[in-house]
């Protein structure tokens, strides 16, 4: 019997009144971890970087590290981290047999994570006390994290008199990106100490910023992604069931391109990390029809489509990134490979998988609008593919009218990460789907 089946018996036995209790507690926490992560990935996030980007196309590319850093910091941690600590505090109920969740360390965590991701924002962008708050920033989203570890360690539901049972490829592959996030966070912190006694910032040296990066998208956020879509792509897509050992060997090759670019062999860690990236779409199946069909109530018809549409951006960053390797002078392939992951890529996912789980996660709700859902998505795909294409012509110097098209890259982006967050906001301010009335429809 697994474990599974034993937190179900145990939940039987439980009053109903503890069971709503600690459901309602769940999604009130996911909503604030989701609410917050926007705020990061609007404010902070796009609005600095589409001022960043009219800067640097006014001035052919000078503009101050530590704003660029302070943008990526932002979107990376503030956005992408602050929606999986969400994700993760939201599931620990479901994967434990006590009857309540000490929802008061999912707090801490929250406001300490809050708290370092603004006060490193700001220490990047205003420069204020820098050799203090970049040490301290880093510190507390340590502590955040190491809070949240150890509240899913000691929710693990292990029935003792049981035999362990094989984990499945997705559990392992969320650990991966669980393990690549305190290192990618515990890095953080080993080189803002550094910058600050050094007095060399107030940012990262542009060695330490690209192991960094490395680590933080290869390690983290793409085997955390690999993760989510071995969870819930053969369901939501009707694919193929996932070819776990391809997907471990796509792990395997991510990690090991990791450590080889850590390592000083770029070149390499490319190549690697370009060979993972083939195996983890052929794991998935994405090539070729679907076995069953598409769950798409409630989303836009399209959303098989765009989840397809930003595994093709992860081949296309890892091939920028095998091009980098040879042929950057100025950061405009290293730049368009990096667009391409974190906007092309996660940014694609988060706003397809998104809006297709988070409403359920947040008490069953029903997506505020499939249309709103649509138009985000084209407009991401349309300024990423603009960013990616004139980033490396202008900042190359391939062809210098690009320049003039980095800016509008910027605001379709802009505009795409507001109605994103415009259409998940209108869904919380709803209901739950059993408590409106069975004659509303979903909105076009």
């Amino acid at each position: 019997m697994s474990s599974t089946v034993t937190i179900q018996e145990s939940r039987l036995n439980e009053p109903a009144s503890l069971l709503k209790a600690r459901e309602e507690s769940a999604q009130r926490l996911m909503m604030v971890y989701a609410i917050t992560g926007l705020f990061f990935m609007l404010l902070p996030g796009t609005f600095l970087g589409v001022w960043n980007l009219i800067s640097i196309s006014g001035r052919h590319g000078t503009i101050a590290a530590s704003w660029i850093q302070a943008h990526g910091h932002a979107q990376i941690f503030g956005w992408i981290g602050t929606f999986i600590l969400g994700i993760g505090f939201y599931s620990i109920p479901k994967m434990t047999t006590r009857a309540v969740q000490p929802a008061v360390l999912a707090w801490t965590a929250w406001l300490l994570w809050t708290s370092g991701v603004l006060l490193r924002w700001a220490a990047g962008f205003y420069h204020l006390y820098w050799r203090v708050s970049f040490p301290l920033s880093a510190s507390l989203e340590l502590c955040a994290f190491l809070i949240f570890l150890g509240s899913v360690r000691s929710h693990r539901a292990v029935d003792s008199n049981k035999p362990k049972e094989r984990k499945p490829v997705w559990m392992i592959a969320v650990l991966v990106g669980t393990a690549g996030f305190g290192m990618a966070l515990l890095m953080n912190l080993m080189t803002a100490l550094y910058v600050s006694v050094r007095n060399i910032g107030p940012e990262f040296p542009a060695s330490s910023e690209g192991r960094f990066l490395t680590l933080v998208a290869y390690a983290f956020i793409v085997p955390t992604v690999w993760g989510f879509s071995a969870r819930w792509l053969p369901v939501f897509l009707g694919l193929k069931a996932v070819n776990e050992r391809v997907l471990r060997y796509a792990l395997l090759l991510s990690i090991t391109g990791v450590v080889l670019a850590e390592a000083g062999l770029s070149h390499v860690a490319a190549w690697v990390i370009a060979l993972a990236a083939v195996a983890a779409v052929s794991a998935f199946h994405l090539v070729g029809p679907p076995e069953r069909t598409a769950k798409i109530t409630g989303v836009h018809p399209l959303f098989p489509a765009f989840v397809r549409i930003a595994y093709f951006w992860l081949l296309l960053a890892a091939s920028l990134g095998i091009c980098a390797a040879y042929l950057d002078r100025a950061n405009g392939w290293v730049g368009a490979s990096r667009h391409a992951l974190t906007v092309g890529f996660v940014a694609t996912m988060v706003f397809a998988i998104g809006q297709r789980v988070l409403p359920a996660f947040a008490g069953m709700r029903v997506l505020y609008s499939p249309k709103l859902m649509l138009t985000c998505l084209l407009l991401l795909n349309i300024g990423c593919s603009l960013r990616v294409s004139s980033e490396i012509l202008a900042y190359e110097n391939y062809w210098s009218p690009a320049w003039r098209i980095l800016p509008w890259s910027a605001v379709c982006e802009l505009i795409a990460v507001t109605v994103f967050a415009v259409n998940l906001l209108l869904t919380f301010k709803q209901l739950p789907a059993h408590q409106m009335k069975p004659a509303i429809a979903i909105r076009g």
